[in-house]
């Protein structure tokens, strides 16, 4: 990583641009992730687009379960790379998903918690829901190295 790079991560992380993050990640850009701050105030709110690209059973129809699971990585991620006391690149280490009911081609959202943050690791959890955040399609629980290069080292 740059040192342009690593001033960019600091600048992004202070203003909270996460659309920023988002466009610097193709695969979040295809399946159609994006983020706002939540109508509650309460933290991120990641939102999934209906796309018939992201389709894994055409029968009923229902999103793939692979594009569920990224959607959450990458809101884990990047809700992470904010919370954490100072930047850092977070590494996933270990997901765990529990998918619960059918995603149907709609708008999906998810929101994370930050459940632990150690000097080398975090833990987050997270769920994603259709119509009712009560009624989840699918929770995670991600592991986190919160290793690599942070804006001390510059």
């Amino acid at each position: 990583m740059t040192d342009q790079d690593i001033e960019w991560l600091a600048r992004t992380r202070q203003r909270g641009d996460v659309a920023a993050w988002l466009e610097r990640i193709p695969y979040a850009r295809r399946i159609g992730v994006s983020a706002d701050t939540a109508a509650d105030g309460d933290g991120l709110l990641f939102r999934l687009a209906p796309r018939e690209d992201n389709i894994g059973n055409v029968l009923l129809p229902a999103l793939h379960g692979g594009v569920v699971a990224a959607f959450m990585e990458t809101a884990a991620t990047l809700d992470l790379m904010l919370a954490t006391r100072e930047p850092r690149l977070p590494r996933v280490v270990d997901v765990s998903i529990d998918y619960l009911r059918t995603a149907r081609v709609v708008p999906t959202l998810a929101r994370c918690e930050l459940l632990r943050e150690g000097r080398r690791m975090a833990n987050v959890r997270v769920w994603a829901w259709q119509e009712e955040e009560a009624a989840p399609v699918a929770t995670a629980r991600l592991h986190f190295a919160l290793g690599g290069v942070t804006t001390q080292d510059a």
